[in-house]
């Protein structure tokens, strides 16, 4: 049986060089080799060349926000976990949905990296969070400490001008406060095994659109995308498109058309596709927010009391 659009050696079960001469004539064998592909004609090749830079895009696109994290310390507020959890969640369906499918060798390739890069992210992210829990908690002990130390020390002094030890006290208070804030042709009948990949791919594209919403209202009530990398969605707006042109341009399979092709890719193409415009609207909120920091709300009345009636 062949694949969705595309003959390959481990479909038809042979591998040697005179069934490449006789089954892909004309057609690049470095590719037929290498990935399992025959691509016979410019269209073909120019859907393996995007199909790998595509790859190489996803490859490199989780690095920036690594070295980011690790940088400024605050994956935990930068980055929503619905997003990371979305975002798994769609790839893992992906992955599945795109063997049980028989979709392309490069898409399945794909889809094997974006769940490890996901995992180490999500990986991250909890560090990042159990870590500046800790510190904030060790913070927040040290400064009642501080504070219970300095009412202990005023009541064995008992002077009557307490003035400037209210005053530190208070500001102990509000550290503790500020810290506490932060074209018509035949369709290919569905195979039982294809329709439960199409549903599964179905799914993750779902998946993949709802991920980017809580990214989108993180970034928005922060006022700010400090401690996010702009190149992970610029790399995956690329890796997006070169996928998506990857899968349009290639030529079907023999006795397949068009519209029967685009419909057994249609959950992949959404997928990709799909994102890109709530990837831009991202890219707009990091021109919108470049130069802001992350909103934080402080109580800035130094008169108010501190405990209101």
């Amino acid at each position: 049986m062949s694949t969705d659009g595309v003959l390959t050696r481990a479909t038809l079960g042979w591998t040697t060089s005179e069934n490449f001469t006789s089954l892909c004539p004309n057609g690049s064998k470095w590719v037929w080799e290498g990935l399992g592909e025959c691509a016979q004609d410019a269209r073909d090749m120019a859907s393996v060349y995007l199909g790998l830079l595509s790859i190489l895009c996803f490859l490199v696109s989780s690095f920036p926000q690594y070295y980011n994290s690790w940088k400024s310390g605050n994956m935990d507020q930068a980055l929503s976990i619905w997003f990371l959890l979305l975002w798994l969640g769609g790839d893992s369906c992906n992955l599945i949905g795109s063997f049980l499918a028989d979709q392309l060798p490069l898409q399945q390739y794909t889809a094997i990296y974006y769940v490890a890069a996901d995992l180490i992210m999500l990986s991250m992210y909890t560090y990042y969070k159990l870590k500046n829990k800790a510190s904030q908690g060790r913070t927040r002990l040290l400064v009642v400490g501080v504070s219970c130390f300095l009412c202990f020390a005023t009541s064995l002094t008992q002077l009557p001008d307490v003035g400037p030890h209210k005053e530190i006290i208070s500001s102990g208070f509000r550290s503790r406060s500020l810290l506490s804030t932060s074209s018509t042709s035949s369709i290919t009948p569905f195979t039982t095994k294809e329709i439960i990949g199409f549903c599964i791919g179905s799914v993750s594209s779902v998946l993949y659109l709802c991920s980017r919403g809580p990214q989108i209202y993180t970034n928005f009530k922060r006022k700010s995308t400090q401690g996010v990398s702009y190149f992970l969605f610029a790399l995956v707006i690329l890796g997006n498109t070169t996928y998506g042109l990857s899968v349009l341009l290639k030529n079907p399979d023999l006795g397949q058309g068009e519209s029967s092709y685009m419909i057994h890719h249609v959950p992949w193409l959404i997928g990709s596709l799909g994102t890109l415009s709530l990837d831009l609207i991202i890219s707009v909120q990091f021109l919108m927010y470049r130069n802001a920091r992350p909103r934080v709300e402080v109580n800035h009345d130094e008169t108010a009391p501190l405990i209101r009636s």
